[in-house]
């Protein structure tokens, strides 16, 4: 499939093994690969989410993850679904840090024992990158770029998802900018 991939979702790919290896977690997740994509310019992701607002409150969405991989990388929606059994998830955060500090439960790895070979991608990011490849498919596309990656985590129900439309980036506003000959306005 990699061979269908463009230079900059090449690049996507790599950087997000990049932020992993940066924070030495071991595992390519969703998370990463947005963050692969905030990273970039010049390409048609970093063009669509500016058009959307994006570009200058990129921080407002690395905060956004990070405070979900707190949560250890739970949603709102599996938040309120563990309320509605009872469970405070903000609480067990509380607890959990309060024990064993500031982040325990976001799966870093840098105090453990790390292993240096290649990172392995999650099965939520192959989901991703295989959506990207059903996105261009679905455009008849013959090759997958960043902007598929993006509609593919816009698409895809998660915490990459959840951050993104909370500042209004859905995959309705981006198929608008990317496709839709108009202004997408975020909000």
């Amino acid at each position: 499939m990699f061979e269908r991939f463009t230079k900059d979702a090449r690049e996507v790919v790599k950087g997000a093994v990049e932020h992993v290896e940066g924070v030495r977690a071991g595992t390519v997740d969703p998370e990463h690969l947005l963050l692969a994509l905030l990273d970039r310019e010049g390409s048609r992701a970093s063009f669509a989410l500016a058009a959307l607002g994006l570009g200058e409150r990129k921080e407002s969405v690395r905060r956004g993850l990070e405070e979900a991989r707190r949560r250890a990388g739970l949603s709102r929606a599996e938040t309120d679904a563990l309320a509605g059994l009872g469970i405070d998830v903000s609480e067990v955060v509380a607890r959990v840090e309060e024990t064993h500090g500031v982040g325990a439960m976001s799966g870093d790895r840098a105090d453990k024992g790390w292993w240096a070979g290649r990172s392995s991608f999650s099965r939520g990011a192959k989901d991703v990158l295989e959506a990207a490849l059903r996105v261009a498919v679905a455009r008849r596309d013959r090759h997958i770029g960043d902007e598929h990656i993006l509609l593919a985590l816009t698409a895809r129900p998660g915490v990459p998802a959840e951050v993104l439309a909370d500042r209004g980036v859905t995959y309705a506003s981006v198929i608008r900018v990317l496709y839709g000959g108009g202004e997408a306005k975020a909000g």
